[in-house]
């Protein structure tokens, strides 16, 4: 094999192998389960576009996997990119439909503690949440963002629903990453990095507290989310910026995520001021 055939070859890199569809389906795919079908794709450009476009045909519980992305997306649309198969990129169908559409707004979070809470079982890995929607790692004793999350409104009313995509780093290399601040599970010493079980622990965890949320009719405090994420969020108790709508900026100390999912922080003129959107700019404590 000649320098240039190795390159084209799209399994050359023995480290990252795919994913086994058929394993993950058999495993995941179960009777009276929320997830009801099952595809990886080589590359796509984004999972959350592929999957909202389908939304009013697909069941509840459609996942979709791509061991590649071209236009991966965040917040505020900006991009999300890494080599083939060095992550987990996918994107899952949910319809809560006897859940109040108010409080749909706490499924990324949801999202973030299912993912933390599988990523802790499997990988051994302290996976803490950014609010709204960041998953971070340590890697030395540096707080890097190693993965996020994406939740968006798809399809018609009546059969339509909300689109979640996850990106996580798994096996970027420090040479790899996009951004000296962005890290991964191998750079943060997880013990396990195969994809496969990586994944079936994080939706078997977003499975569980799916369900519990939305057998408590989406209430944050019922379901234990709302303690969950507190106790997971490397948010709360700093002082952060908060980069608002409109160019407007706001300082605190974020000392609560309320019963809405926002996030409320106290102000230097006393006062409890509640952000549902914006950037989070975690600030060094003074001196």
């Amino acid at each position: 094999m000649t320098p240039s055939d190795a390159e084209d070859n799209r399994w050359s890199d023995l480290d990252r192998p795919p994913l086994n569809a058929a394993a993950l389906r058999r495993t995941l795919l179960r009777d009276g389960g929320l997830w009801s079908s099952l595809d990886v794709v080589a590359a796509t450009g984004s999972t959350n576009t592929d999957l909202a476009a389908r939304a009013d045909e697909l069941a509840e519980g459609a996942v979709l996997v791509a061991e590649e992305q071209s236009a991966g997306r965040g917040r505020l649309d900006r991009r999300w990119s890494a080599p083939a198969r060095s992550g987990l990129f996918f994107s899952v169908l949910l319809k809560p439909a006897e859940v109040p559409v108010e409080r749909w707004g706490w499924l990324p979070l949801l999202t973030g503690v299912a993912v933390a809470t599988g990523l802790s079982r499997v990988a051994g890995v302290d996976t803490a949440l950014k609010w709204p929607n960041d998953l971070l790692v340590t890697v030395g004793d540096q707080e890097r963002k190693a993965g996020g999350i994406l939740a968006e409104r798809a399809g018609s009313a009546s059969g339509g629903g909300i689109v979640v995509g996850v990106g996580l780093n798994v096996t970027l290399r420090e040479e790899e990453l996009p951004v000296p601040t962005a890290g991964s599970l191998a750079l943060a010493g997880a013990k396990v990095t195969d994809r496969d079980p990586l994944l079936r622990a994080v939706l078997r965890s977003l499975e569980q507290w799916y369900g519990d949320w939305r057998a408590a009719g989406g209430d944050p405090a019922a379901s234990r989310l709302q303690e969950t994420y507190a106790a997971g969020c490397a948010t709360l108790g700093r002082q952060v910026r908060a980069e608002l709508p409109g160019d407007r900026a706001v300082v605190g100390e974020a000392v609560a995520v309320d019963g809405d999912g926002r996030l409320v922080l106290a102000t230097e003129e006393g006062v409890q001021q509640p952000v549902g959107a914006g950037d989070i700019v975690h600030l060094r404590p003074a001196g």
